[in-house]
């Protein structure tokens, strides 16, 4: 073991963050677990105990073994140890986690906290150390945690990229113990007077949102006068769902669901698995409030609370120049990289820029000028909202990244300093924007994933309070600010054993979003809200619904007081049998229940029995049932006279330890001949119940008939005809006797030598007989001749419904299959369904019950089998099949890759979608040969490249030798062109640039959104965009009316600046060496009025893209 300073851990990527034996495909939640602490053995320390093990793993490649422990090592004063999955947990990703060593041996309700990283270090550069960190609670159910999808094996087994030297693999842990308190102990309201959200997924960003939102009391207010009616229903309406969740929240004593909320939204549950982004959240809620809230007595509340407007301005310094424009927010943006601080951030934000030399500024009637570019303020709204610019696009490693940097904020923010050097100078001077301090809202975690809470002063006096989903604590300012800031933390080391030399931990968890509320505003927006408030109807439904939920808790808290006996008679097995049901007796969901207090005496229960059925007392007899060891449950013995005096808390415990809330009997009766309840035989040792069960091949009908007492030393051949008369046959019909055993995993069903005692049968009180003609079990025109072909058949039928491929939310039609059909046998009926004579060409795809959408890849041609093995996903079983209807049949078709290119013409306005399908090893230039035979060229010896667009921009040009097998184009648009002349003979000076077109969307803070088609331009060396835009017009064919209103902008990071005619174009593209060229562009600003393509769709399919939308 090694003890060292760790190199900040700023390595993100993608990641699940689960218990290693959980893993599972469908949506998780991504956001780091705040499991439950429970009493145990948290340490009691405040600076926690911390270190680093090292682990090097010898000829890392050629180790066979699923999973690898490392050495236990020591850190806080517990055994650790690192897991690892080198081929992956069921992913084609490196698993690892972090797993207390001794978990099998530790007391029971044992628990302990901590944060920790683990990193797989390169070798050849350490800046390329893969390393992420998480925090958890760890205990008896979750002993081991981390990540399943840690790093791709394809990068970890490449030797050029430095994570496998000379077959060494290092892995490291860097872990510090926290000290945690009893988690479920804490009553929040009691504790605060405030409640918390619950957490249906990943919806903590949601949470703390919404907190932040209910403690403006001024918000709060407006949202319970929007007018709402009682025929209203929550999940329905925005306004009703948020009405009812700021009510709960602000009376209610415990935590508060926001399942109506979400579903009010749209949202289904896959979307509130999903983490968004807090701050695209809030504007999208805002702005759904701001048109809600149209026409009604609240208008214009969140302009009036949030909206702020700012100045942008370009004055030129030697002539009398100035252009400006006025623009509104409802948020701000601020900077934390390079920025010590909120005030550092508005510095920059105000920062003039010179725009001199080759980046002068085109003054209408002065021509090209020195000029100065900058922003002011006209005015700041009452309540300022800053988001924190925490994550940021790393060019370098293309890929987004999170800013933990040290960023301070302070408690009271004066935007009037320094003579209000932040204002223009048409703000009204007269307003003070000093600001005090209301929420901070703060993100734990990395970029892919984390965890959301929030630090709120409701009442902006001095006492803070956390708010993490459903715990609400007292704080204090240092916790709510400074541990906020971000930066590094100093862990002393005090392991005995170890050098004392204190490691430097990166802190993930820092403010991300900030709410000011300005002093002058303060009374009017903290202002006093009460019941008065809120609708009439609103009220009566909220109280009649913590009534319902005080009657629920009420009678879950009585519960040990009552037990629940199931009554099953035998008209509950007619009833019941060869319709719900076909093995054992009955379904007890499905029989009368009655909640009797514990103490009740038994022969009183028989009182209300007899009440009930009109059964006198006397002529009762229950019987207790039992679970079998072959799982099946069956009735096993009479209660004594003793058993029946007893009361029924004593009985349920005698009867039944492992499900002690229910008492299951059956309820014997004797009818005579007038069907009139009667006296009870005597039932001695000899005697066994048995009960009975006829089948009928021809009607395919399995029926109760009735039960029986035999005697152990008698033989079924001498009561033939007492069963025929039961199943109403002949007293000399021939009949085959079958016993049904078990059904679980599989069907026993034996049949039964009439000549034996049912003692040598071994046949007993509760047994099953199936019975049926003998001369109905020969005959091949029945599909299930006999009582054990029919119960197989019955044990494993299957109901599939079949969607197209291409409808996945609708069922088309039902086919009744059986779970060992294979492969063949399932494709064989599909196709005689779709009247197809060849069933090789159909296609099938399993259901993700997680996603409810289908997977992604399709079942491979005889690659499972058994139908089972199609409907199975995990620990569900689904009862959807997607099929489709190839051209080829499909063992031809898993030979050969299809791709979707859409080829765009070089004269003609047309895009047309081609299907190319080639060998797997075939090249990107074979695809293009394959498309020369489908398409028309402009010239017989045009040549033409493969584009992938994604979100309208062109990430990659494929290189001619690139094999297509593990080119995707599910979720990017692979695009072929013919490559233009020009570009066969670029000059030395020439650059070849991205032009896309783009629009701001005013509804998301004028964020810039590309649309349309885009392209590559060739720009010569001094040529003004007024040369470039001829040949732009010219190219794409734009009225000159309707080019007059583009403008043109030079946009790095999506960030326009715009360009006068006379700017030379090619000094603002003068680096070569910007990796992502997409990301630096030459924008075409416009409306989008071209139609929508249809092939457009699968560019929002990516998961990791889907923006929020709130639908209602």
């Amino acid at each position: 073991m090694t003890l060292m300073t760790p190199p900040p851990l700023d390595q993100e990527d993608d990641e699940m963050l689960v218990p290693h034996n959980d893993f599972v495909e469908g949506p998780q939640p991504l956001e780091v677990a705040k499991e439950a602490a429970s009493k145990g053995d948290s340490q009691a320390v405040d600076d926690p105990p911390s270190g680093r093990f090292t682990w090097t793993i010898e000829n890392f490649s050629r180790l066979n073994t699923k999973k690898l422990y490392s050495d236990i090592f020591f850190i806080g004063g517990y055994k650790w140890r690192i897991l690892i999955f080198p081929k992956g947990n069921n992913v084609d990703h490196l698993s690892m986690y972090l797993d207390v060593a001794d978990s099998a041996t530790l007391p029971y309700g044992w628990s302990r906290y901590a944060q920790f990283s683990l990193a797989v270090c390169n070798q050849i550069h350490n800046k390329y150390t893969v390393r992420k960190d998480t925090q958890h609670q760890f205990n008896a159910r979750e002993s081991d945690w981390g990540f399943t999808s840690f790093m791709p094996l394809g990068e970890l087994y490449d030797p050029s990229r430095g994570f496998l030297v000379n077959d060494k693999c290092v892995v490291e842990a860097d872990v510090a113990v926290r000290k945690v308190a009893d988690y479920w102990s804490h009553d929040s309201k009691k504790e605060t007077g405030y409640v918390g959200l619950k957490n249906q997924g990943a919806t903590c960003y949601m949470n703390s949102l919404l907190q932040t939102l209910y403690h403006i009391p001024y918000i709060r207010k407006a949202v319970y006068h929007m007018p709402t009616t009682e025929n209203d229903m929550p999940t329905g309406s925005i306004p009703l769902a948020l009405q009812s969740l700021f009510y709960k929240l602000q009376y209610s004593d415990t935590s508060v669901a926001t399942k109506e909320l979400t579903k009010s939204f749209g949202w289904d549950t896959y979307d509130s698995f999903m983490q968004h982004d807090v701050q695209e959240l809030n504007r999208v809620l805002c702005e759904k409030l701001e048109d809600k809230m149209k026409g009604t007595v609240v208008e214009g509340t969140i302009q009036q609370l949030f909206e702020g407007h700012h100045m942008n301005y370009i004055e030129c310094v030697n002539v009398d120049y100035k252009s400006t424009r006025k623009e509104s927010f409802y948020d701000l943006q601020l900077d934390v990289k390079g920025c010590k601080d909120v005030y550092a951030s508005f510095d920059k934000y105000v920062e003039v820029e010179c725009l001199e030399g080759d980046n002068r500024y085109h003054a209408e009637q002065y021509g090209l000028q020195d000029a100065r570019k900058g922003v002011l303020f006209i005015d700041f709204p009452p309540v300022l909202q800053l988001q924190l610019k925490r994550f940021e696009y790393d060019f370098m490693r293309d890929t987004m990244v999170k800013i933990n940097d040290r960023y301070e904020f302070p408690l009271q923010l004066d935007l009037d300093r320094e003579n209000g050097k932040y204002l223009s100078p048409e703000a009204d001077r007269s307003v003070r924007n000093l600001y005090t301090l209301q929420s901070v809202l703060v993100h734990s975690g990395g970029v892919h994933g984390g965890h959301y809470y929030a630090y709120i002063r409701p009442t902006i006096l001095d006492q803070w309070f956390k708010f993490d989903d459903e715990r609400v604590t007292k704080e204090d300012v240092k916790r709510a600010l400074e541990e906020q800031y971000g930066g590094e933390e100093e862990l002393p080391q005090t392991n005995p054993g170890f050098n004392n030399t204190p490691f430097k931990f990166t802190k993930y968890s820092n403010a991300y979003m900030l709410v000011y509320i300005r002093e002058s505003d303060k009374d009017k927006i903290i202002c006093n809200v009460d019941e008065k408030d809120v609708a009439e109807h609103l009220r009566i439904r909220l109280k009649k619904e913590q009534e319902e939920k005080e009657q629920k808790r009420k009678e879950k808290a009585e519960a040990h007081l009552y037990t629940v006996i199931k009554v099953a008679r035998n008209e509950d097995l007619v009833e019941q049998i060869g319709r719900d049901i076909y093995f054992d007796l009955v379904d007890h969901e499905k029989v009368r229940s009655f909640r009797i207090q514990k103490q009740m005496p038994f022969n009183v229960f028989k009182e209300e029995v007899a009440k009930e059925f009109g059964i006198p007392v006397q002529y009762q007899r229950f019987w207790l049932w039992a679970k079998r060891q072959n799982h099946t449950y069956r009735p096993n013995r009479p209660l004594t006279h003793q058993e029946e005096a007893q009361s029924v808390g004593q009985l349920r415990e005698v009867s039944n330890k492992a499900n002690n809330a229910e008492l299951k009997l059956f309820l014997e009766l004797e009818l005579g001949p007038d069907m009139q309840p009667g006296a009870l035989p005597e039932k001695t040792k000899e005697d066994i119940l048995l009960f009975f069960k006829l089948y009928d091949p021809y009607k395919e009908e399995l029926r109760y008939i009735g039960r029986m007492f035999v005697k152990g030393a008698g033989k079924p051949i001498e009561i033939l005809a007492r069963i025929n008369k039961m199943a109403g046959f002949d007293p000399d019909e021939e009949i085959e006797l079958y016993e049904e055993i078990k059904f679980e995993p599989n069907v026993m069903c034996e049949h039964i030598d009439k000549k034996l005692t049912f003692r040598t049968s071994q046949l007993e009180d509760g047994d099953i007989i199936c019975l049926q003609k003998i001369s109905e079990v020969v005959g091949e025109q029945c599909r299930y001749p006999d009582v054990p072909s029919f119960l197989e058949y019955v044990h494993n039928r299957q109901v599939v419904r079949f969607r197209s491929l291409e409808k996945p939310k609708e069922d088309e039609f039902s086919l009744e299959l059986s779970k060992l059909h294979n492969y063949d046998d399932v494709v064989e009926k599909v196709a005689r369904h779709l009247g197809l004579d060849d069933p090789s060409k159909i296609r099938l795809t399993s259901h993700n019950c997680y996603s409810q959408q289908p997977k992604p890849q399709p079942v491979k041609y005889r690659g499972v089998e058994h139908l089972s093995d199609m409907l199975i996903h995990y620990n569900q079983t689904s009862d959807i099949l997607y099929y489709e209807v190839l051209d080829i049949p499909l063992p031809e078709l898993q030979g050969l890759k299809t791709l979707k290119v859409a080829f765009h013409h070089a004269t003609k306005d047309e895009v047309v979608i081609h299907t190319i399908r080639l060998p797997k090893q075939s090249t990107v230039g074979d695809v293009l040969d394959d498309l020369k035979t489908k398409v028309e060229l402009s010239h017989p010896c045009a040549e033409l490249r493969l584009l992938e667009v994604f979100y309208h921009k062109i990430y990659k040009i494929f290189p001619l030798s690139e094999k297509i097998e593990n080119i995707n184009d599910q979720y990017w648009t692979l695009r072929a062109e013919e490559i233009p002349e020009e570009e066969k003979n670029l000059g030395p000076h020439d650059r070849l640039i991205h032009v896309y077109h783009f629009m701001k969307d005013t509804t998301q803070n004028q964020q810039v959104q590309n649309f349309g088609e885009p392209f590559f331009l060739v720009i010569h060396e001094g040529e003004t965009l007024a040369e470039v835009k001829v040949r732009i017009q010219k190219r794409l064919q734009v009225p000159d009316e309707e080019f007059a209103k583009w403008k043109f902008a030079f946009l790095s990071l999506s960030r326009p600046d715009y360009l006068q005619d006379s700017d030379v174009v090619s000094t603002r593209f003068q680096r070569r060496d910007v990796y992502g060229a997409w990301e630096q562009y030459l924008g075409l600003e416009h409306t989008d009025n071209a139609p929508k393509r249809s092939y457009a769709a699968n560019q929002n399919r990516h998961a990791f893209e889907k923006p929020v939308k709130i639908y209602n």
